[in-house]
């Protein structure tokens, strides 16, 4: 179990500093998203189940809908008929 939890924590410090570090906004958003259900995860096994619900409610659900509502928003998700499209105008 000892070693469950340790590699949980190596994995959390990998998505932290991966997303930080990702150039891609969507990419970066997957990411944080994969940390907050990791973090729910150790939450779970620190026995504080309200703490993992909540975790994986606002923090994998809402704020990743949130991250990509506003990424459509700023045009930064193009569709992709569109940038098929306009590949084949060329």
């Amino acid at each position: 179990m000892q070693i469950f939890f340790c590699i949980l924590l190596g994995f959390l410090v990998v998505c932290a500093i991966s997303a930080s570090l990702s150039k891609n906004l969507l990419n970066s958003i997957l990411i944080f998203m994969s940390y907050s259900l990791i973090m729910s995860i150790i939450w779970i096994l620190l026995e504080s189940p309200d703490l993992a619900i909540t975790e994986a409610a606002v923090g994998a659900g809402v704020t990743t809908v949130l991250f990509f509502v506003t990424l459509k928003k700023i045009h930064a998700i193009i569709r992709t008929e569109k940038a098929e499209g306009e590949k084949t105008d060329e």
